[in-house]
């Protein structure tokens, strides 16, 4: 078997079966240290910048290190792309035989119990719904693995969704009749025994807080264990160690009941009313917010007299509910579980209504429809460096965005990594020759009222002089719209507007027209591969520092202060340069691509702090002048124009 030297060396396994490879001094630090870390059982942090190939960095010593390894990746897309291009191609380079799984969480698979419930109830779901059951019915007949992905004819968010799929609240576990067909447990047994497994970060840390509920673990006790795009673990990981309920949950609590009401106990009517009147005071409590979506303090709203009033009478009709479902306790498995359900949300609602209790945030979010209420740590160090010290096992972080300036600490103060070797790997592409970093002279501040028109005018400069072919990045969904509205009288491109239709069918009408404009907010600033001259300049509207009004900040910021720290130098500056460097990060995907990088906030050149951002991006040419910019962009239409 060859040592990871060897596979990549310039006649290794990788050259020999992967035409084009070539071997790169940075992706084999990074693959060594990635070996070491897994021979000395050790944590490992690092950065590699864009064109490193950290994927193979990290896949070859995990393969040929012959343990049980799980990779988590940021996003469902990244993780399919993983398992089905890059780990079949380092596997059949490396000849190893060996197992792999690809694991998602339970919303993906098809719950045969769910299924079997909605059979005959026509009377409780709408004309769309109905014909979504008929798609899943047939499909469900033919499937091996349950997994919804398959089933193409059905949108990302169909309605039906929700009926046929299981959640961690009404999931019987053990309980269900259909336990032992479960193509949850299936996958997850297929994950037990695999090699390797690939998860995303999501379902990696529900199950991590979850392996308590006795249902087993989702994700198998590994050997080593690799987080890629790692940069976005902390919120990820608080998320998972908090605690949060939601209106829609207590109203999926409602329909359940009445389900069982009306298919299993229907001489127990009284589980009907109850749910009605469960579903109706989570609606009014989500009625004394503004309709239009928002995050605040949830603190501060539990001291206005009718939150606290409605919260009450939540407090007081979940305890109907509860004693209502205790009375009928062993007629029937659904039941059984509502219980158990309303007894969680009972705990829940008591914990995220304790106004007193320190070192945590209580906010909450509303959605057209919905109010979340959330409780999360202000600091999850403790727990974290306590859920990665036993048992002794290799963890690996990677991300191309972990450094802020020249240092970890910002990553691994946040993760408790304390003992973690740490390593910084330069991008191998020419950026100077590549890219032009451009911060335009003459810009008003950026909360001025005269930005929006000036951003107006850099943007139809830019898509003139690139031909389309541009990402405009905003930090406010305001600035986007309103930038989006203004555009259509001055250019004759096509322009493409996030939140019209999905990530997806965006990015595939941005790929099929040459000339396109994409305006988009946090979702296209990471995670989007666009190679080539497809892309060559990217916008971004101003340094996206988080919004100063959100709760979870606040409190962290609040927090801070306390300790004796300075909030902004540690919290808002660190998040605000790893989040630009992701925007940063879409230009240049490869080593022949060329492009123009435009930032729109002259503090990167009038405030000190403006030069730990500078210093972390890449070492591209820099000007303030916009027409050396438009001058670059010219020359790089032209050079694609030519035959």
């Amino acid at each position: 078997m060859p040592t990871t030297r060897k596979a990549f060396a310039k006649d290794g396994a990788l050259a020999t079966a992967i035409q084009g490879f070539a071997p790169r001094e940075a992706q084999i630090q990074m693959a060594e240290a990635v070996e070491q870390a897994i021979a000395k059982k050790g944590q490992l942090v690092v950065e590699a910048g864009t064109g490193t190939g950290k994927t193979f960095a990290y896949l070859v010593p995990s393969l040929l290190s012959g343990k049980k390894v799980i990779l988590s990746t940021g996003t469902k897309n990244l993780q399919e792309q993983l398992y089905h291009r890059d780990l079949p191609l380092v596997k059949k380079a490396l000849a190893m035989g060996g197992k792999t799984q690809l694991l998602k969480g339970r919303a993906n698979y098809l719950c045969i119990h769910r299924l079997a419930q909605h059979g005959g109830n026509s009377t409780l779901v709408d004309k769309t719904v109905l014909h979504e059951l008929t798609l899943v019915r047939e499909w469900a007949s033919s499937t091996k693995t349950g997994d919804m992905g398959e089933l193409r004819s059905l949108p990302e968010d169909a309605r039906v969704l929700p009926f046929v799929t299981s959640t961690v609240d009404n999931c019987l576990g053990k309980d269900c009749p259909n336990y032992e067909d479960c193509y949850l447990v299936k996958a997850r047994r297929n994950a037990m025994d695999a090699d390797l497994v690939v998860v995303n970060h999501h379902l990696f840390f529900a199950d991590m807080a979850l392996k308590d509920t006795g249902f087993g673990e989702l994700i198998p006790e590994a050997d080593v264990i690799v987080f890629d795009e790692a940069h976005q673990i902390p919120e990820i990981a608080s998320e998972y160690f908090g605690e949060a309920l939601s209106s829609r949950q207590l109203q999926d609590l409602a329909t359940d009941m009445d389900l069982v009401y009306r298919t299993s106990l229907k001489d127990a009517q009284q589980l009907s009313k109850v749910a009605e009147k469960l579903k109706m005071i989570a609606m009014d409590l989500r009625l004394l917010f503004p309709e239009t979506p928002q995050r605040g303090n949830w603190r501060e709203q539990l001291l206005r007299d009718e939150v606290d009033a409605q919260v009450q009478k939540l407090k007081e009709t979940l305890e109907l509910v509860y004693e209502v479902l205790k009375l009928h306790l062993g007629r029937d498995k659904d039941l059984d579980n509502l219980y158990e359900r309303a007894a969680e949300a009972r705990s829940k609602l008591n914990k995220l209504t304790d106004k007193d209790k320190l070192g945590i945030s209580l906010w909450y979010e509303t959605t057209p429809r919905h109010i979340v209420l959330h409780l999360t740590p202000l600091s999850i160090a403790g727990r974290f460096a306590e859920m990665i010290a036993e048992p002794r096992r290799s963890w690996i972080f990677t991300s191309a965005t972990l450094l802020v300036g020249d240092g970890f600490e910002h990553f691994t103060r946040r993760l408790g990594l304390n003992d973690a070797a740490t390593l910084a790997l330069d991008s191998p592409f020419d950026y100077p020759s590549q890219a032009i970093l451009c911060v335009p002279r003459y810009l008003p501040e950026p909360s001025a009222f005269t930005m929006k028109a000036t951003l107006a005018d850099i943007a139809v400069k830019l898509i003139n002089a690139s031909k389309g072919r541009c990402f405009l990045l905003f930090t406010s969904h305001a600035m986007m719209n309103d930038i989006a509205a203004m555009l259509p009288e001055r250019i004759t491109n096509p322009i493409l507007v996030q939140g019209t239709t999905s990530k997806r069918a965006l990015l595939e009408a941005y790929m099929d027209d040459g000339d396109a404009v994409l305006l988009g907010t946090g979702a296209f600033w990471e995670g989007v591969d666009v190679r080539g001259e497809h892309l060559v300049c990217v916008l971004i509207d101003k340094l996206p520092f988080a919004s100063p009004d959100d709760p979870l900040l606040q409190a962290r910021i609040e927090d801070c202060r306390k300790r004796g720290g300075n909030p902004f130098a540690q919290i808002q500056i660190p998040q605000a340069v790893i989040t630009l460097k992701q925007g940063a990060g879409r230009l240049i995907r490869d080593a022949s691509d060329k492009g123009v990088l435009v930032i729109c906030d002259n503090r990167l050149v009038t405030r000190d702090y403006g030069k730990t951002f500078i210093s972390s991006l890449p070492d591209m040419r820099r000007t303030r002048t916009l027409d050396e910019a438009l001058a670059f962009l010219e020359h790089i239409s032209q050079e694609s124009s030519e035959p």
